[in-house]
C-alpha cells in the first residue's frame, strides 16, 4: 500500500507528473457503464450488487489507466443502512421521505453493517483485481451533506430546509450529525480493512453555511470521524472535500485534522499554492473545461500543473465529471497530465 504512488503524494510526498483520477470517473459519461446500468436495473440495483459495482468501477481503470480507483456506491446508503427510505428517481435523482426532529431518535443501525456488506465485498473484490500500482479509495458523505437530503427528501439549491431545521431544532440536528458522524466513520473503517488505500469524506454542501454553521455542521463531526479512524488506522489518508468553503479550506484541515484536501474549481491557484504548503491537495479542474475539450482543457491542465506541479498534488477535477462529457477529452485529459514531464 505504502508504494502506491496515490498514497504517497496523499501523506505529502512530490511527484511529477503527479497521479491522476476522477471524480465520479465510474458513471454515465462511459457507454460501458450505461450498458451495465440497463442490465443492473435501478441505480441503488448496481450499488448493492457487487458483480456490477465491481464492473463498473473498473471500467473507467481499464479505458485510462487511472492512479485511484474510488468504490462506486452512493453518499445515500448511510441513511438507507438506518432504516431510512430510498429510491431514485430517473433524471431527477434521489428521494427520502423528509425527516422530522422526533425521527433523528428512532433511526435505527442494528442491522447497519449487515445491510451495507455488499459495498464491503465490492470493496474486497476491487482490491484483488485492481492492477498492484493502483491506489483504492473508500468513500463517504459528510454528516451535513448527508442530513440536507435526509432532512429535505431530496436535492434543494441551498439547503434551506436542513438550515431552518437546525436553527429550529439544533439540539436534534446537532444529534443527527452525531449519529451519521459515527456510523459514517464506522462504515469508511470497514471499507479499510477490506482493502481501501484511502478514504475520502464528501461535503458537497458546505458552501452553504454561515461561519458559526460551517464550525459546527462541517468541522465539528468530521474532527469526530477523522479521530475515530485515527484511533483504528493510524495514519492511513484521508481526504476532506468541503467544496464551496472558499477562505475557510486552511481552517477547515486544520479543525478536522483531514491529511489532504480536496478543493472545488472556483478555489484561486494562489490560494491552492498556499494550502499545499499546509498539505496535500486534490482538483482542482473545472469539469466544464473536460466537456469543452480543446484549448480550454489544455490551458486548465497546464494552469494546474505550472501552478501546483512542484508540490503534493492529486489531479483531479473541482467536481464530478458531468455525464455529457466525451470520453475522448478524458482520455486527453490523462494523456497531457502524463506527458507534462516532457514538457519541462
Amino acid at each position: 500500500m505504502s508504494d502506491r504512488t496515490l498514497v504517497r503524494v496523499l501523506k505529502g510526498e512530490s511527484v511529477f507528473p503527479p497521479p491522476v483520477w476522477m471524480l465520479r470517473q465510474a458513471g454515465r459519461y462511459l457507454p460501458e457503464y450505461r450498458e451495465t446500468r440497463a442490465r443492473a436495473g435501478g441505480f441503488l440495483d448496481l450499488c448493492y450488487n457487487p458483480d456490477f459495482a465491481v464492473e463498473v468501477t473498473l471500467q473507467p481503470i481499464e479505458r485510462y489507466g487511472f492512479d485511484a480507483s474510488i468504490v462506486f456506491s452512493d453518499i445515500l446508503v448511510v441513511p438507507h443502512a438506518l432504516g431510512r427510505d430510498l429510491t431514485f428517481v430517473q433524471g431527477e435523482g434521489p428521494r427520502m421521505t423528509p425527516m422530522e426532529a422526533g425521527d433523528v431518535a428512532r433511526l435505527d443501525d442494528s442491522a447497519f453493517h449487515e445491510r451495507l456488506a455488499p459495498v464491503y465485498e465490492t470493496v474486497r473484490r476491487l482490491r484483488g483485481a485492481l492492477p498492484e500500482k493502483t491506489a483504492l479509495i473508500g468513500f463517504c458523505g459528510a454528516p451535513w451533506t448527508v442530513a440536507t437530503y435526509m432532512i429535505a427528501g431530496r436535492g434543494t439549491p441551498d439547503q434551506a430546509p436542513a438550515r431552518l431545521f437546525g436553527y429550529r431544532h439544533r439540539e436534534a440536528f446537532l444529534a443527527l450529525l452525531d449519529r451519521l458522524a459515527d456510523c459514517s466513520a464506522d462504515y469508511l473503517s470497514r471499507q479499510i480493512e477490506a482493502g481501501a488505500d484511502a478514504v475520502q469524506i464528501f461535503d458537497t454542501w458546505s458552501g452553504v453555511l454561515d461561519d458559526a454553521c460551517f464550525a459546527a455542521y462541517c468541522e465539528r463531526p468530521v474532527r469526530k470521524m477523522v479521530e475515530r479512524l485515527r484511533a483504528r488506522h493510524g495514519d492511513i489518508p484521508i481526504v476532506g472535500f468541503p467544496k464551496g468553503a472558499g477562505a475557510r479550506f486552511s481552517r477547515y484541515r486544520a479543525a478536522t485534522g483531514v491529511t489532504a484536501l480536496g478543493l472545488d474549481w472556483a478555489v484561486p491557484l494562489d490560494q491552492a499554492r498556499a494550502l499545499q504548503a499546509e498539505g496535500a491537495v486534490q482538483g482542482n479542474l473545472d469539469p466544464q473545461r473536460l466537456v469543452a475539450g480543446g484549448a480550454a482543457l489544455d490551458e486548465g491542465v497546464d494552469a494546474i500543473l505550472a501552478a501546483l506541479g512542484d508540490g503534493p498534488l492529486v489531479f483531479n477535477l473541482g467536481h464530478g465529471v458531468t455525464p455529457e462529457t466525451p470520453p475522448e477529452h478524458v482520455a486527453r485529459m490523462v494523456e497531457r497530465v502524463r506527458a507534462a514531464g516532457g514538457r519541462r
